[in-house]
């Protein structure tokens, strides 16, 4: 397996050549751009980590909120190593403008709310272009279940956004050739029931139907138990959970608590003591940056079919 740093279908609506100017399609709008962006902001580790898969970090001129809820690896860091974080959580407006950025790449709760002040009507008044995280759509828009061509939709975008088609391509048939080979590895029969835990104690904030969990465990040959919430990250009550009792549970790693203390919870609440995975000591970790869109989604497929099928 390829060890990269890194449903909607890919929409680029430009000449074969990709020359531009091109227009892509961000969620509900199509966005031309005349020309690649010069001078480009990413939020977010995952979506950072798309810019930097692609080699656009000179088309840079820093990055947002990453430091606020995690912490680099060394991996990233490399990456990075050249930019400004420009704000450790979500940026103002005018973090934005001050950095005299003319493009960002975020997405609706991955740097963007729904009636903030920072979306792509507000940015593109002061000449900064917005290109929205795929998966994220689903908060302002109907669209169909989770898929992991999301992520390869945003990979090819990008690619054209900034003129380099042939990076993408090249990135998504060394993934698509892991996919598939995970998938032969898989053995048949009833997939594994999965939960996946992200944070909290008295409410789960869990992934549902449109996040990317949901896609990567039917890759590895599982089933997200919360595969009929019709949201993405989202919290549910515990009572669900333990009535569909998931033979295993997908830890998210990241912010204040440990992945270790939020096993430690499971393991030690009676309520999850009669519960598959809490008997059989069914855990598997993923970092934040491997359960979000991006790059090591596909590395991590891999990890969660291995835990799933006992290689």
């Amino acid at each position: 397996m390829k060890t990269l740093p890194l449903a909607m279908t890919a929409l680029v609506l430009a000449a074969p050549a990709l020359a531009h100017p091109v227009t892509v399609q961000s969620c509900d709008r199509e966005v031309t751009f005349d020309a690649p962006p010069a001078r480009a902001v990413s939020n977010d580790v995952n979506l950072t980590e798309m810019m930097l898969a692609l080699g656009l970090a000179d088309r840079m001129v820093g990055y947002t909120g990453i430091s606020g809820w995690n912490k680099l690896d060394a991996e990233m860091r490399a990456g990075v190593a050249e930019l400004p974080e420009l704000s450790a959580r979500y940026p103002s407006r005018e973090v934005l403008i001050g950095a005299d950025a003319d493009f960002w790449f975020a997405g609706w709760n991955y740097g963007m709310r729904v009636g903030g002040e920072v979306t792509p009507d507000t940015l593109g008044r002061f000449g900064i272009q917005v290109y929205e995280l795929t998966e994220s759509c689903i908060h302002i828009m109907a669209r169909e279940r989770v898929a992991m061509d999301d992520m390869f939709n945003d990979i090819r975008n990008l690619a054209a956004i900034f003129g380099v088609p042939e990076r993408a391509d090249a990135l998504i048939a060394d993934w698509q050739e892991d996919l598939n080979a995970i998938k032969a590895s898989i053995p048949t029969g009833e997939p594994l029931r999965v939960f996946v835990y992200d944070s909290g104690e008295d409410t789960p904030f869990t992934a549902g139907r449109y996040a990317i969990p949901t896609a990567m465990i039917e890759a590895a040959g599982g089933r997200n138990i919360m595969d009929d919430v019709d949201s993405s990250w989202t919290r549910v009550a515990w009572e669900p959970v333990v009535d569909r009792n998931p033979e295993v549970v997908v830890i998210v790693n990241y912010g204040e608590v440990t992945a270790q203390q939020k096993i430690d919870f499971m393991r030690t609440n009676p309520a999850f003591a009669q519960m598959d995975a809490v008997i059989h000591d069914r855990f598997v970790v993923l970092e934040y940056v491997e359960a979000t869109p991006g790059p090591r989604n596909i590395r991590a497929i891999r990890t969660l079919a291995d835990a799933f099928h006992g290689r």
